[in-house]
């Protein structure tokens, strides 16, 4: 934590109104994680269409994330934010006013533009802010707004959902998304123009979307988040319907709740380490977490199982996000950050939006169970490519991978 004492004030202010902001956001986000299935169930909305609906979100996601990353580079990293927390005040109460399959996918894609803006703006934005010899460690930091509001959310999501029904969880979802929005309008964004090199101010022509997508800096990270996203996509969408369909006396919320404090927890201490140790090992600590996670739910029946299998996950995914994050930064000249994050994450978004259907089909045709087992193979599938292809070669792939090698892309 010392080191935002090295920043000046209106940097620190500007974190803190940031960290505040992304609290509202992700609590926002986190609320409807256990309670939107549910909440289709209601409608009489059947397994394969319920995956379309959950699976729609990241079709905003991918739709937003190149135009996004655009003008976060060359225009504003706060004013793609305002939009993002916006989208995140108004999409739930749209959810109120449609109640058709259709409605429904285009509600969830408007939803999706939300996340695609928030988080590429707000990395991008944290990343000018920080001194490249610790941002490992401040984008872990800062990264905690996550696993806070995700543990926060679904715990109260699922509350104001029993208690008082989906009219005020969708009332209260969007709360958190306007005050966001207003508290990011006190950020004061500094111009960025001093923070480009002479290699990068000189330079007269941008690479394409396609040129930057398929350069070995993040075509294997964005193929690795895909593997990631298919088996978030399909996890977030049918958790809670494995959970009921096992009879478990089990508030699902709690199940992210458990996932989002053990993020909580390893970030903390990842952050730090990526930046004096490297950041390969800890991308394959986190694809290998993910797994035993998503097998544990094939056979779970108790509710302290899926606690486990929860608290797991979160650390898997609490080593797998900062890490990327670090990862994308120390690869990316400043003119091009946003638009690298949201193309790395565009291999996430994209899993998530093939997730949805897929396991939807998987669960009518066979049982929740089976979703879980196909994800698990998935995941070796993503940790098999991240050893072996991470770098430029085997043997450096695998040395980077396991910690033992540097990073030959970084700048």
């Amino acid at each position: 934590m010392k080191v935002f004492l090295t920043l000046s004030t209106s940097e620190r202010k500007n974190l803190l109104l940031m960290f505040a902001a992304g609290l509202l956001f992700w609590s926002s986000i986190g609320s409807l994680l256990p309670t939107l299935p549910l909440y289709l169930r209601s409608l009489g909305i059947a397994d394969q269409q319920l995956g379309f609906v959950m699976g729609a979100f990241a079709i905003g996601l991918l739709l937003a994330r190149p135009y996004i990353g655009a003008i976060a580079d060359r225009h504003s990293r706060k004013r793609v934010i305002l939009i993002g927390t916006a989208v995140c005040g108004l999409a739930p109460l749209c959810y109120l006013l449609v109640n058709s399959v259709p409605s429904l996918m285009m509600v969830r894609s408007f939803h999706g533009i939300s996340l695609a803006s928030f988080t590429t703006g707000y990395i991008a934005l944290v990343t000018d802010l920080t001194p490249p010899k610790n941002r490992g460690e401040v984008l872990g930091y800062m990264s905690l707004i996550n696993p806070v509001g995700v543990s926060f959310g679904p715990a109260l999501g699922g509350f104001v959902q029993q208690a008082f029904g989906n009219e005020y969880l969708f009332i209260l979802t969007g709360s958190f998304g306007f005050l966001a929005f207003l508290i990011m309008t006190q950020v004061q964004e500094k111009r960025r123009t001093d923070n480009l090199d002479k290699t990068d101010s000189s330079t007269a022509i941008q690479p394409g979307l396609w040129r930057l997508l398929l350069s070995p800096r993040i075509r294997i990270l964005s193929l690795v988040l895909l593997h990631v996203g298919l088996a978030f996509g399909a996890m977030t969408a049918f958790i809670s319907l494995l959970i009921q369909a096992t009879g478990v006396n089990f508030n699902a919320g709690l199940f992210f709740t458990a996932a989002a404090i053990t993020s909580f927890g390893i970030r903390l201490v990842a952050g730090p380490l990526s930046d004096r140790i490297g950041r390969g090992i800890f991308i394959t600590l986190s694809i290998s977490l993910y797994g035993i996670s998503m097998f544990m739910l094939t056979f779970a029946d108790t509710a302290w199982l899926f606690l486990l299998s929860g608290c797991i996950e979160g650390a898997g995914f609490g080593l797998l996000i900062p890490t990327t994050s670090a990862i994308v930064a120390d690869r990316a000249y400043p003119h091009e950050r946003g638009r690298l994050f949201g193309l790395c994450l565009g291999g996430f978004d994209l899993g998530i939006a093939l997730a949805g259907p897929i396991a939807g089909m998987i669960a009518q045709a066979f049982s929740y169970q089976t979703i879980f087992i196909c994800i698990t193979l998935i995941l070796i599938l993503g940790l098999l490519l991240f050893l072996t292809q991470s770098s430029k070669d085997l043997p450096h792939s695998l040395r980077y991978a396991l910690g033992r090698g540097r990073d030959i892309y970084a700048l």
